[in-house]
């Protein structure tokens, strides 16, 4: 909990730099800091550190995600296993610009195998470029719209990231020295 104005901080630069871009995604005041407690107590929420200072947040929620179980437009590729959810990723403002938005999904789908899931989704809004440029980079592929809890456009752009767990298998007790849950 110590880390919260830390993270308050990052997704107020985020929410800020989405304004500015024109998109309306984050500003109905979503995440809210209960949802980032909501997160740390959980488990959920995973902290990227550069230089000992925090650079980035997100949140891996597990499957099913309520917003994530209706598909419109097209369809999930794997709707059969389970499936983390992408959530709530921020870089912050300093950080911006260092291509951290894909080493912060390479280590939650890292995360992801560790549990033994090879599915992951994420959503984000039509006027986030940066994202949808991020997930694709990643190997994430457009499967269609989802909506989720935003008062000012619920609309979201959904991505689908299948791994082979033959082809990518992770072994439990590896340790990831990049990133780490936020509760101690």
């Amino acid at each position: 909990m110590h880390d919260l104005p830390a993270i308050e901080e990052v997704i107020a630069g985020a929410r800020q730099a989405l304004k500015n871009s024109g998109n309306p995604q984050w500003q109905d005041g979503q995440p809210t800091t209960a949802t980032i407690i909501n997160d740390i107590t959980h488990h959920l929420s995973w902290a990227l550190i550069v230089d000992n200072q925090l650079a980035g947040v997100a949140s891996l929620q597990p499957s099913p995600e309520e917003s994530f179980e209706n598909i419109s437009q097209g369809e999930w590729a794997n709707s059969t296993d389970p499936y983390l959810v992408i959530h709530r990723l921020a870089i912050g403002d300093q950080y911006r610009g260092h291509q951290l938005s894909s080493f912060l999904l390479s280590n939650l789908v890292t995360v992801g195998q560790m549990k033994g899931v090879s599915n992951f989704r994420l959503g984000t809004h039509q006027k986030n470029a940066a994202m949808q440029a991020a997930a694709k980079k990643f190997g994430f592929k457009y499967r269609g719209k989802v909506k989720v809890h935003d008062g000012c456009d619920p609309n979201r752009y959904a991505f689908e990231l299948n791994l082979d767990p033959h082809k990518f298998p992770m072994k439990a007790g590896v340790k990831n020295n990049f990133m780490g849950p936020l509760v101690k």
